[in-house]
């Protein structure tokens, strides 16, 4: 039940002032609409809409970030960080690399807090995985890449040779 408007007596009281009346500090209340406060003088302070201040915060804490997402495209497919989170899908197998400052916390967010597969592993799989050289595979990988980016050749070719006894042994 609103409070009617205590001067025009028709619409209801939005604004609320307390006033303190000298000598003995007797508080005053007055409850008035927005048209007769503008009349007595009462100017309001007008709030931002709460999706404004929202909005401009977020563009302050994430706005750069934001722009640096929007801005990285991988130089292999082309695809951009956008395209990937709009398809749900990455273009090509550098694009984690390339996305890796981005796709970490989302991984981190949907797999409660594991950036490593825990999960399910295909039948044609399973041998590698229980013996662990799927995972050794893959880390020798991402060493031979980083040693081939390096230009590191010699140890990049053991690594290479070590990959294909494992692989070898699998078979």
């Amino acid at each position: 039940m609103s409070i009617p408007c205590q001067k025009c007596k028709q619409s209801p009281a939005t604004v609320h002032v307390t006033d303190i009346v000298p000598p003995n500090g007797e508080k005053r209340e007055r409850h008035l609409c927005e048209e007769c406060a503008e009349g007595d003088g009462i100017t309001m302070k007008q709030h931002e809409p709460f999706n404004s201040v929202l909005a401009k915060f977020v563009q302050q804490k994430v706005g750069p970030e934001l722009d640096e997402m929007a801005s990285t495209t991988c130089p292999s497919c082309g695809i951009t960080f956008r395209e990937f989170r709009a398809q749900g899908q990455l273009g090509c197998p550098q694009d984690y690399a390339v996305f890796s400052k981005f796709l970490v916390p989302l991984l981190e967010r949907a797999h409660d807090g594991l950036t490593r597969h825990v999960g399910k592993v295909p039948v044609h799989l399973a041998a590698d995985v229980e013996d662990g050289s799927h995972s050794e595979l893959a880390e020798l990988q991402r060493r031979l890449d980083s040693a081939v980016e390096c230009e590191d050749y010699e140890s990049a070719a053991g690594l290479r040779d070590t990959m294909k006894k494992i692989q070898t042994h699998a078979d």
